[in-house]
């Protein structure tokens, strides 16, 4: 995308990923442009502040059965995403486990994450791909996980957005999957979570105002006051 190529797996994922502080404002930019342009919430990427006590959550669903999730917790950063046409997806063997070496260097810290019902269906875990960083690592971090060649574990689709982590990629994105032109100024404004404009807000929304958008914008944790 736009000269960035996508990552094919978990492990070129965990190479390309920003400081847990730039990958925080990148995930909080792309929940603030999908607010704007859906006009109702983020229905692509989304972002909740208060997930749990002290954690916060990057969200992406499509609509179609796959997802991510990044959770910054006090004891750092956990990420699982899920491919649901995966030959890796837990659907694919009849104990319905994840596929091996996922998780199998997990940190306890992380591990009752798995079992969070919003990343289970019923009692099946779901994810094609884990990954995490400890407060005191320098480095991301993902399992032993060896990914087939005639498959792939989801990471080039669910995160090519974020990986690519520029305006640029999001305009690219977001006007296939809106069906619309957008304003590249407009775009990065947001991108840089600059205090928001009602000329920016216009640029992205003609159906919003300055209020709606900052009301909005609150929710996911947009600095609308800097």
């Amino acid at each position: 995308m736009n000269g960035t190529r996508r990552p094919r797996d978990v492990h070129e994922l965990i190479r390309v990923l920003p400081d847990v502080p730039v990958l925080r404002d990148r995930c909080r930019a792309l929940a603030a442009l999908d607010v704007l342009m859906d006009g109702r919430g983020g229905s692509y990427f989304d972002y909740d502040p208060a997930w749990g006590p002290g954690t916060e959550a990057a969200l992406m669903n499509n609509g179609a059965g796959d997802e991510y999730a990044i959770l910054f917790t006090p004891d750092g950063v956990f990420g699982r995403g899920f491919d649901h046409e995966s030959w890796m997806s837990p659907y694919t063997n009849e104990d319905m486990a994840l596929w091996p070496g996922l998780v199998d260097t997990l940190p306890e810290v992380f591990r009752p994450l798995l079992a969070e019902p919003a990343f289970c269906d019923d009692d099946v875990q779901v994810a094609t791909v884990v990954f995490w960083r400890e407060t005191a690592d320098t480095a991301w971090r993902a399992g032993p996980v060896e990914i087939p060649e005639d498959t792939d574990d989801g990471t080039g689709h669910l995160f090519h957005v974020l990986a690519a982590g520029t305006p640029e990629a999001y305009r690219a994105f977001a006007e296939g999957y809106y069906e619309t032109t957008l304003d590249p100024a407009a775009i990065r404004h947001v991108w840089d979570l600059r205090p928001l404009a009602d000329d920016t807000v216009k640029a992205l929304n003609p159906h919003l105002d300055l209020a709606e958008a900052t009301a909005m914008l609150s929710r996911v944790g947009y600095p609308v006051t800097r």
